[in-house]
């Protein structure tokens, strides 16, 4: 058995005038929490150090670098790394990146148990649109604020075994999943900040909006066969509803923990890297049964082309 106690460090809502300082204050409480519950490896969400700030346009888009981190670790951080490390607990968390040569990324991270990072990740699927759109009851302006991550969807040999990342909406790709599960990932992180109303669709309910996320992160993991640890931040950031539902869920694509509450929450479950491979060697055994002569049409084109008419 290769075991990592992982908590799920579910956050309620950030709101606009909340400081780094303070937020990170509400991390270091959970990482307590985590470490007293055994915990090894500790998840947050997707822009955990912040409020969701898509939601908002502005028509300069400087003035949003207010919300990027420029290094990592910096001053209001430091101390939850050095937290991390006292702890002996590795961590995953999600931020707003800004690089030295002036770059945008929704990016996460990951460190070993002595707060060394050994790990980034840039989202790749940025949903959303770039100007504002009088037609939706919110706006989700990712494309406007961020670029594509550029480093694609790489994983990393930590705890014992191979660990990846995402963010958010890569969970509902399948790409996203299946190009780490062909490096053999046995457990796969993923932050999220997910509206509890649907822009376009009012009628859509949040129970249908969890049902989804459930969905794609059951999905993820089984035909994966691995471990998938999936991290919100719900409630409500200055009028706007996140939906919570964190969930770590196994590579049969069962639930074994999943959050109860909208508000900051742990859910700590120790994950046995080894139950990856029964799955692995049999029905998701990819050499023996990808067929990649038939997957051209994945690579090649973005948008479907149905057939012509007759």
């Amino acid at each position: 058995m290769r075991i990592v106690n992982v908590a799920a460090a579910q956050m309620g809502p950030i709101q606009k005038a909340d400081s780094r300082e303070a937020v990170v204050t509400r991390m270091i409480a959970l990482m307590d929490e985590a470490k007293a519950k055994g915990a090894d490896l500790i998840v947050y969400p997707e822009l955990a150090l912040t409020t969701f700030f898509p939601r908002w346009y502005v028509e300069d888009r400087s003035e949003f670098d207010i919300w990027f981190d420029r290094e990592m670790p910096n001053a209001a951080t430091r101390p939850l790394f050095e937290r991390a490390a006292q702890h002996g607990m590795a961590m995953n968390f999600g931020y707003a990146e800004l690089t030295p040569d002036g770059h945008h990324f929704n990016t996460a991270i990951l460190t070993d148990k002595s707060g060394r990072i050994v790990g980034k990740y840039r989202k790749v699927h940025l949903p959303g649109h770039v100007e504002y759109d009088t037609k939706r009851s919110h706006q989700h302006l990712e494309k406007r604020y961020f670029e594509p991550g550029d480093l694609g969807f790489k994983v990393w040999r930590e705890l014992g075994g191979i660990i990846g990342m995402a963010i958010c909406n890569d969970r509902r790709w399948p790409e996203t999943y299946r190009v780490m599960g062909l490096q053999g990932v046995e457990m796969v992180l993923i932050g999220y900040n997910t509206p509890s109303v649907n822009a376009e669709k009012s009628e859509e309910g949040v129970e249908k909006r969890l049902f989804h996320n459930r969905l794609s992160v059951q999905a993820g993991a089984y035909q994966n066969a691995t471990w998938v640890v999936a991290v919100a931040k719900a409630g409500n950031e200055d009028g706007h509803p996140l939906f919570g539902g964190s969930l770590i869920v196994d590579p049969n694509g069962e639930i074994v923990a999943e959050a109860k509450t909208e508000g900051d929450e742990v859910l700590v479950h120790a994950c046995d890297l080894d139950a990856t491979t029964f799955g692995k060697t049999t029905i998701f055994d990819f050499a023996r049964h990808r067929r990649i002569e038939h997957y051209g049409l994945i690579t090649s084109q973005t948008g479907a082309v149905p057939p012509p008419e007759k």
